[in-house]
C-alpha cells in the first residue's frame, strides 16, 4: 500500500461508517483508547464506533510510516478531529496486517490526547 492509501485508509477509519469499520477492523486488534475501558478489542471497538457519532472532518499532521516486513505497515501521527461544534485531539499509532492482495486490516491502534502540561526536559 502506498502512502497516500494508508493515510486515506486511516482517515476513513475516523469518518466512516460502522459498516466500513467493521471492514476494515480485524477482530483480533486490539485498541487503547483514553476513555473506559481504555482496553478494547476488535469487537469491542466496532461495537463502540457503531454507537458513537462520526468525526466529520479529520486532519493528519507529523505522520511516519513504517514497513518492518512485507505485509506489515505501522503508523505514527497527530490528529485533530471535528463534528459539529466538538473537536478531539490525540498521537495515535496504527498497525495494519494484509489479508491478501490490496486487503488491508487493522490490528492495532492507540490514541492518546496531548498532555496538559508539557513534559520537561531534564
Amino acid at each position: 500500500m502506498d502512502d497516500d492509501r494508508v493515510w486515506s485508509f486511516e482517515k476513513s477509519l475516523w469518518t466512516g461508517d460502522a459498516n466500513h469499520y467493521r471492514e476494515l477492523v480485524d477482530d483480533e486488534c486490539l485498541m487503547v483508547l483514553p476513555t473506559p475501558p481504555f482496553v478494547l478489542s476488535g469487537a469491542q471497538a466496532i461495537e463502540a464506533v457503531a454507537a458513537t457519532p462520526r468525526w466529520s472532518g479529520i486532519e493528519i499532521t507529523k505522520g511516519q510510516i513504517s514497513r518492518p516486513q512485507e505485509g506489515l505497515i505501522i503508523i505514527a501521527y497527530h490528529a485533530k478531529a471535528s463534528r459539529d461544534d466538538e473537536s478531539y485531539e490525540a498521537n495515535c499509532t496504527s498497525t495494519y496486517r494484509r489479508i491478501s492482495h490490496e486487503v488491508w486490516q487493522v490490528v492495532q491502534h492507540q490514541q492518546t490526547p496531548p498532555l496538559a502540561i508539557p513534559a520537561v526536559d531534564d
